[in-house]
């Protein structure tokens, strides 16, 4: 069970790490912000950069026979993102290999082109013989100090080894 949770782990880890042109990110088939939800016009700006990302296994508190697992999350971000954040990944695999599926939660604290502040992040990701699927969103109401009103939506590449990010988001502007 330690192994075959060790594989599942691995591969939800793949998921998170490797994504390839394959995948299908939340940005490209959801607006950053929805139109109805504000009345003034607000642009929507891409942010992009490159981020270090440290997964750690957690004790696995669940032996059902689908494996299961935890893992924190500490990423540095670089770029228009200039962050840290802490995290908590949950993943499950099925009996087919290459198969999982996993949802996360990060906090991101630093500095957005320049604004300061914290955000929240939402992940989930699932995997099949056929391709991957991640969407990412910024939490609703999530962001603090100047990213406060923070909405988007992030995409995430890995070339030749190096972790991409592109931010799609729209702020208020700062009074």
């Amino acid at each position: 069970m330690k192994n075959q949770l060790r594989t599942v782990a691995g591969v939800i880890a793949g998921l998170c790490l490797t994504l390839g042109p394959g995948a299908v990110g939340y940005a490209q088939t959801h607006p950053a912000v929805p139109g109805a939800a504000r009345k003034e016009a607000v642009m929507t700006t891409r942010a992009s950069g490159t981020f270090d990302v440290k997964l750690t296994p957690q004790t696995a508190e669940n032996k059902a026979e689908t494996p299961m697992g935890r893992l924190s999350i500490d990423k540095q971000f670089h770029g228009d993102v200039e962050a840290a954040s802490q995290g908590e990944m949950l993943f499950a695999g099925g009996p087919a290999k290459g198969a999982g599926g996993y949802v996360a939660i990060e906090r991101v604290s630093g500095t957005l082109h320049g604004r300061s502040g914290t955000f929240v992040l939402q992940h989930s990701g699932t995997m099949t013989r056929s391709g991957t699927q991640m969407t990412i969103i910024v939490v609703p109401d999530s962001g603090t100090g100047q990213l406060a009103g923070l909405t988007g939506s992030m995409t995430i590449k890995v070339e030749n080894g190096q972790h991409h990010y592109e931010l799609d988001y729209a702020l208020p502007e700062l009074p």
